[in-house]
């Protein structure tokens, strides 16, 4: 399944294109912090992020120990 990503800024969404991230399915296979990480990734976005995967029952991959 291809659930949308949520509408956000060009920064971030432009950010997200270059890392392959097309939906929200793409998103849980990273770590919040390799998203909050990216240049372009505003508090704004990450918050319409998380609140996106968790309404799709998703999350981000659990942090590396």
């Amino acid at each position: 399944m291809n659930t949308p990503l949520p509408k956000l800024a060009a920064p971030a969404q432009r950010v997200l294109n270059s890392i392959k991230v097309n939906c929200l399915e793409d998103l849980s296979r990273h770590t919040a912090r390799e998203i909050e990480d990216l240049h372009g990734m505003g508090t704004n976005a990450l918050k319409k992020i998380s609140d996106a995967l968790a309404e799709a029952g998703l999350q981000f991959l659990p942090p590396e120990t």
